[in-house]
């Protein structure tokens, strides 16, 4: 039975699962996510009633959250690229990485996303102003630490790097990585050059005027 992902290619957690399927060949169902097909929502609401995705149904077992669907790829649909390495020291890197474009380049861009999204009399400057710090912040600390390296955790592509495409992509829109970040303006850009990526990004394009805060002419 083939996979089945319940997904939006617009999100950037969904991106992250795609540019693993994408870097491995790894054959799945793509089940959009989308008013157009109101059976994939009515699919993913039946087999997660918090309806977020992306949602992974592998042989009837429900895979939840994209850093573990990842894993689960990795465990159960390995490919000749390894993402998590083997090495339980550098495995342990690769989630260091992961968890922080997590929390700290996606949680806070979201937060700007979705205080856009909200009627004007209930936005949150405070909330805001706290978040584009928190990138700032999140910026610098990268800078220093991608030092020498060619990937996010060393020199190959990991689940780390499955995360850091998407979030640091709208990241960017949301909160400009200044120049004197090089070192992880640099790293962004090869990440779109990375063909899962490119690929993930050509298929969201048709979404940006979603995009609250105005997508860019780049990228």
């Amino acid at each position: 039975m083939a996979l089945e992902l319940f997904a939006h290619p617009f999100s950037s957690y969904c991106q992250k699962v795609l540019i693993a399927l994408y870097e491995n060949g790894t054959p799945f169902e793509y089940r959009l996510l989308a008013p157009e097909q109101p059976q994939n929502m009515q699919r993913l609401a039946e087999l997660w009633p918090l309806q977020r995705f992306p949602l992974l149904l592998d042989e009837g077992q429900v895979v939840l959250e994209s850093s573990v669907i990842i894993e689960h790829l990795q465990l159960h649909r390995p490919g000749p690229v390894r993402l998590i390495p083997e090495d339980p020291v550098q495995a342990l890197e690769v989630r260091l990485m992961d968890r922080v474009f997590d929390n700290y380049i996606s949680t806070p861009q979201q937060k700007c996303v979705f205080d856009a999204l909200r009627q004007e009399q209930n936005r949150d400057a405070y909330a805001v102003n706290e978040a584009r710090q928190m990138l700032a912040t999140a910026y610098a600390w990268l800078e220093q630490r991608l030092q020498g390296r060619t990937w996010a955790a060393g020199e190959h592509f990991s689940l780390a790097d499955c995360a850091a495409a998407p979030f640091l992509f709208y990241a960017d829109w949301t909160l400009p990585i200044a120049e004197a970040f090089s070192t992880v303006r640099t790293y962004r850009q090869r990440l779109l050059q990375r063909p899962s990526f490119a690929r993930a990004v050509e298929e969201a394009r048709p979404y940006r005027a979603f995009f609250p805060l105005g997508a860019p002419d780049r990228d």
